[in-house]
Parts: C-alpha cells; structure tokens; sequence
C-alpha cells in the first residue's frame, strides 16, 4: 500500500498516541495535531520527516487554516483525517446546566469535527477522495443523567458523521466514526479506582479499528458508526 498522509487531531493524548503507533506502523506519514509544541515533544520527540507538528487550536479556525496548509505544502495532501481531539464532563441536570457546560462539550466534540472538515475535505476533493474517522461515544446512543451535555455533543458526531458521508461519497471520501465505551487511561483508571479496567477498551484496540476504517478494505462503508466497547 503506498504511503499516506494521516492528520491526526489530538495527537498528545492516550488514544492520539495509539493512533498514531497503529499508521506510522503501517509507513504512513503523520500530521499531528495538538495545541500546543510542547505538547506534542513530550509525546513524539522532535519532528522528524514522516512526523509533522500541526501546533493550532482547532476551536480557531484561521490557526486550524493556517496548519492544514502548512501540512500540504510540504507533503502535498492529506489523505486520512482521524478527529481524535475530544473531552468529556459530568454534570448536573440539564435544567441546572450552564451555558458554559454546554458550549464546552459542544465545542471540544463536535465543532472540532465541523472545523477540520472546513479545513481539510476541500484538499481531499480536489484529490480525488480520502478517509474521514471521527470518535463518537457509545454513551450517545441514548440520554443518561448528569451527562446531556456530553451525549448532545456525541450524538451530534454521529449525525455529523452521516451527513457528511452522505455529502461527500461521491467524492469519493469515506466519513465514518467510531463508538467507544470507557477507555482504558491513566486518567480514567484514576477517576474510578473501584472499576476494572480490563472491561474498558484499550487505546490500542480502538486504534485497530480506526485503522481499519481509513483502509481500503473499508470503501465500502459511508456513514457506519461502529461501537467498539470491550466488556462493559
């Protein structure tokens, strides 16, 4: 298979990481992208020929611009887009939430989808196609209390995710996303040290399937949304 150019949207974290492991082990070249360069030495090291930084927020759009250009520029296209960048947070009823509370899920889950597709499909389409993945949750398939900030803003990845593959199959690009349920990180073994975390999903297992899903052995899926959820 000849080398791609995979970006991949927060490329600093657990799953980023994964990832990115599961491409540059198949000789893709990455596009990394995180908000700050420091973050992404501590996770990488240096740039290196098959690894550029993509330093932008993606909640900026003419940061997010200005990289993805960058990234075309010196490797001529980007041929994967993997939207990994995401958050989650409880909170209260939905009656009780906050502006605030809603703007944030909104904006770390589903404009960041809507942002990078702003800066990316165009290059895709005048290429000829691409693969899209986004990272849905399992959780968005129905309401849970305490967490309708976070389940509107996943549910809002999948509806983004169909409509885009609707919009963009006969451009020949793929959109498709995948469901985790808990991931298995440092961060969430912490949170809930009564769980067992051999249930969860592990960022390499949900990298595999990502992987997957920006293959050629995936052409013909547009618009799946996969739940990948271990045991839980």
């Amino acid at each position: 298979m000849a080398t791609r150019v995979v970006m991949i949207t927060g490329a600093a974290g657990n799953l980023g990481q994964a990832v990115a492991q599961a491409f540059a082990q198949a000789g893709d070249t990455l596009v990394l992208a995180g908000r700050t360069r420091e973050s992404l030495v501590r996770a990488y090291g240096e740039e290196t020929p098959q690894r550029l930084f993509a330093v932008a927020d993606l909640l900026d759009p003419a940061q997010l611009d200005a990289a993805v250009r960058l990234a075309v520029q010196r490797l001529g296209g980007i041929d994967v887009l993997c939207n990994i960048a995401g958050g989650f947070q409880m909170g209260p009823a939905v009656h009780e939430t906050t502006d605030e509370s809603w703007d944030l899920m909104m904006d770390l889950n589903a404009r960041t989808v809507m942002h990078t597709a702003r800066a990316v499909v165009p290059n895709m389409l005048s290429r000829g196609g691409g693969k899209i993945v986004n990272v849905g949750a399992n959780a968005a398939m129905k309401g849970a209390a305490h967490m309708g900030a976070y389940v509107a803003s996943k549910s809002s990845v999948l509806r983004l995710t169909e409509t885009m593959a609707a919009e963009l199959r006969e451009g020949g690009i793929n959109v498709n996303c995948v469901m985790p349920s808990i991931i298995d990180t440092p961060e969430n073994r912490a949170a809930m040290p009564g769980a067992d975390p051999a249930r969860w999903v592990k960022p390499q297992q949900l990298a595999q399937v990502i992987a997957f899903l920006a293959s050629d052995a995936a052409s013909a899926l547009h618009g799946a949304c996969i739940p990948v959820v271990g045991l839980a």
